[in-house]
């Protein structure tokens, strides 16, 4: 039993689909047409099904031009996205040409000039016989198919022009006529309901990104990574949400100026330690906690970098929280990428100020861990020196009386040697002791002395005080960033000796002659141990951020078998140009 039909006229009900009243306002339209134009309806509103399917917004777009074409009967058809400063277009959506002919065609239409230009700014149906003899028509590049018929109607997408549907050649060689132009019109209409839903659903699936990106990144930072790796986390999510070709993190320097500290890029850039001078306009912007945003980095007169001239569209987003502008995060993209949208502008800087909370806290934790550790250190120098150092003293006075009381040679002799090896114990655990008490604003400043530092601390914990070696003129050669990365190497293996190896012995070395494979003069550091070794499917972050640390400065690390028995335990190596 067939359900009674509605009046076109008669009002719809509140909740009543888009796209039912869309194919009303079609019937309401065709009404008092032809016959011919009528019996189409069917074909008009299994397409206007079939552009409704589905929410990702390119495979929409594919599917509009698809249906849009069987509908009007076009050999080709295309969607034009208008940019959004209207100037452009910011994508083109094309069927009918194989990827072949694609390819040999080379750049696709930008919308500046043209018919298609024209139509961005007069977004009205346009119907031609033979668009090559328009005057707005600008011809077509090398290898493109002959086009004659053309028919171009706007989408609006909530009453604002999303952009142009065009379609050219029908197949039987005639010119668009009403019909087409009233059935194009129709499915127009609906592709606008459509597409912005799919807008929504990609905007939604958009801030979830961003959003998951800020918890991981807040995660990361939480769990007790040093300050280095914390700006290497940022920078690598920033650039994989933004969809940028690298991600840089930007602190303020002495000078005024601007200093890389991280950077993620699938290609070397050599831009760690990198200084944007304080007489740029952009770092003064930066500063100030105001964000930067540029069109085409290559050639914006503002731009004072030469790393900036491989870029086109950048972002640069202040890291602030309470008011502190703790540095610069900074998204760039490939020369001839597409510019920011609104929308992923809005979202980065909200990335940035997540990410600028997430780093002060980071910051208070590891303040209070320091704190703690200091605290410990204190305590445990006062029982060195009220205790050990105490007894091993009387230890050796008591051993002194014993050598002068003994008339037997051999054991004068043993007992003198006893008591030098006292003598140096206590010499050593006083050195300890001062490595102890310094606080890292005490560090020297010679790299030679700043690596005994360290070993003089890890023999705290170890047990055993690691031996080492160095070759070379390592204070004069080895500049202060890679003395600084090497310091925090040295660090990391030295951590992960005494945190995994279980090792006896452990041995430094520090080679300042070394030539890298490209030819460059370099530093070495070799840290070996007669431990466990790595296990296998062990966790290897940290070797991961010793060989990322050296990679940043154009260098390596690497591990190997160590220096226990039959290779037992594990050698790490790193090396950079100076």
């Amino acid at each position: 039993m067939s359900a009674p039909s509605a009046s076109a006229d008669s009002p719809l009900p509140d909740g009543t689909p888009d796209s039912v009243r869309a194919a009303a306002r079609a019937s309401r339209t065709l009404q008092g047409l032809s016959p011919e134009l009528t019996s189409r309806v069917p074909q008009l509103l299994e397409a206007m099904r079939s552009v409704g399917t589905g929410l990702e917004l390119h495979t929409t777009l594919d599917r509009i031009c698809e249906t849009a074409a069987e509908l009007a009967d076009a050999r080709y058809a295309a969607i034009g996205v208008v940019a959004e400063d209207g100037k452009g277009l910011s994508d083109f959506v094309y069927h009918g040409i194989d990827e072949e002919t694609a390819e040999r065609i080379g750049h696709l239409p930008d919308g500046h000039k043209g018919l298609l230009g024209a139509l961005i700014h007069q977004p009205r149906t346009l119907r031609l016989p033979d668009l090559s003899v328009d005057p707005r028509s600008c011809g077509f590049p090398r290898h493109h198919p002959p086009m004659r018929t053309f028919l171009g109607v706007p989408i609006r997408v909530q009453g604002e022009i999303f952009g142009n549907l065009y379609l050219t050649e029908k197949r039987d060689g005639a010119e668009f006529n009403d019909y087409d132009v009233h059935m194009v019109r129709v499915l127009a209409t609906e592709a606008g309901i459509a597409i912005g839903n799919a807008r929504l659903y990609e905007a939604a699936k958009q801030r979830e990104r961003w959003i998951d990106g800020s918890v991981a990144v807040t995660t990361a930072l939480l769990a007790g990574s040093d300050a280095e790796e914390a700006l290497t986390v940022v920078a690598e999510q920033a650039r994989h949400l933004a969809d940028s070709a690298a991600g840089i993190v930007l602190l303020p320097d002495e000078e005024g100026g601007m200093e890389i500290v991280a950077v993620s890029s699938d290609e070397p850039t050599g831009a760690l330690g990198m200084i944007v001078p304080p007489e740029s306009r952009i770092v003064a912007e930066l500063l100030e906690g105001e964000s930067v945003f540029i069109d085409d980095a290559a050639s914006d007169p503002r731009v004072m970098t030469e790393l900036a001239r491989a870029y086109g569209p950048v972002m640069m987003l202040p890291l602030q929280s309470d008011g502190r502008v703790l540095g610069t995060l900074v998204t760039p993209r490939a020369r001839g990428a597409r510019p920011f949208s609104e929308a992923e502008r809005t979202l980065a800087a909200q990335f940035a100020s997540q990410a600028a909370l997430a780093l002060m806290m980071a910051e208070a934790q590891r303040d209070r861990e320091r704190l703690a550790v200091y605290e410990d250190r204190d305590r445990i120098a006062r029982d060195l020196h009220d205790l050990v150092i105490q007894r091993l003293f009387a230890t050796g006075m008591m051993l002194e009386s014993a050598q002068r009381r003994s008339v037997v040679p051999e054991v004068q002799v043993g007992v003198g040697r006893a008591v030098d090896e006292l003598d140096v114990t206590i010499q050593e655990i006083r050195t300890a002791i001062f490595a102890l008490q310094q606080g890292p604003a005490e560090a020297p400043s010679g790299l030679r002395t700043r690596v005994l530092r360290e070993i003089n601390m890890a023999a705290v914990p170890l047990g055993f005080k690691p031996s080492h070696h160095f070759v070379g003129p390592v204070d004069t050669v080895v500049g202060e960033l890679t003395g600084k990365n090497l310091i925090a190497a040295l660090r990391e293996a030295l951590s992960n000796a005494f945190r995994h190896a279980h090792a006896a012995r452990i041995d430094v070395v520090v080679d300042s002659t070394v030539v890298l494979p490209d030819g460059q003069q370099g530093v070495r550091l070799t840290v070996a141990d007669d431990g466990v070794g790595i296990a296998e499917g062990g966790r290897r972050s940290g070797l991961r951020n010793l060989k990322r640390r050296a990679e940043s400065l154009g260098g390596d690390s690497w591990y190997g078998p160590g220096i226990g028995e039959d290779g037992g335990g594990t050698t790490v190596v790193w090396e950079a140009p100076y």
